[in-house]
């Protein structure tokens, strides 16, 4: 699972290991994040292993994904969760331009490479037992609809993009794989946490159940599309927005 030192991806990790799931915990450079959460998942009583590659190097995907076969020699479910953190921190401060390339790089390029890798040795599994596999990307729920300003036209483009691909990557993959996306609205990870009280209220406004959205609740929509209850399902986008309010 990529992403899955912090955030969606942590709360994704841990929500699969207590299915029953051993867990790849990727990260992009921070280790000790990674190994933190290896450390909550064994203590659910399964198997985790920490492993770092940083994807805006395209020369290491292949790489990444043939040591994620080799450590248990079969991959039946990949969520790639990954998504380059450009709202706080240094990344704040930086041009619109840098943080497009940065966005684009992680979120569509490295999205859209690391699952053809994986789907072709799920596709040739798939040819040997017949067992259908799936793979989750994210999106976000307003790619379709737009949002003024720099982050709307910034993450429209990449997570729209993410969204399309998405449903063409079903396409290419069926029967063997199911490739289905999640499209949060305003979940409360970093930038939640520290957002201004306008944001705040706004982020709580825009959705129907009135409350921002948690990490755990993007996790129960993966937990669901990775089980067999789901195996009807493919080629989605699942909204996870608690109803969004078209009021602006």
């Amino acid at each position: 699972m990529t992403g899955a030192s912090s955030g969606i991806g942590r709360a994704v990790a841990l929500k699969l290991a207590k299915d029953g799931f051993d867990i790849v915990v990727h990260a992009g450079s921070n280790r000790a994040a990674a190994q933190q959460v290896v450390e909550e998942i064994t203590a659910l009583g399964q198997k985790a292993i920490a492993m770092v590659c940083d994807f805006a190097e395209s020369a290491g995907f292949e790489s990444f994904v043939q040591a994620c076969w080799d450590w248990q020699g079969e991959v039946t479910s990949w969520c790639n969760i990954a998504g380059v953190d450009v709202l706080t921190g240094d990344a704040a401060g930086w041009s619109f331009e840098t943080k497009l390339d940065a966005v684009l790089q992680i979120d569509v390029v490295a999205t859209l490479l690391l699952s053809r890798s994986v789907g072709k040795k799920m596709m040739g599994a798939f040819s040997r037992d017949q067992k259908v596999r799936s793979i989750i990307n994210v999106g976000w729920d307003q790619a379709a609809q737009g949002m003024a300003g720099d982050s709307g036209e910034m993450f429209a483009s990449s997570k729209g993009a993410v969204m399309a691909m998405s449903k063409s990557l079903a396409q290419s993959m069926a029967p063997a794989v199911r490739v289905n996306c999640i499209a949060p609205g305003w979940i409360q990870t970093k930038w939640g946490q520290q957002a201004s009280e306008t944001w705040q209220r706004q982020a709580a406004a825009d959705a129907l159940c009135n409350r921002w959205g948690q990490p755990e609740d993007v996790a129960a929509v993966a937990s669901f599309l990775v089980s067999q209850d789901a195996e009807f399902i493919n080629g989605q986008i699942m909204n996870v927005n608690g109803g969004f309010r078209y009021t602006r």
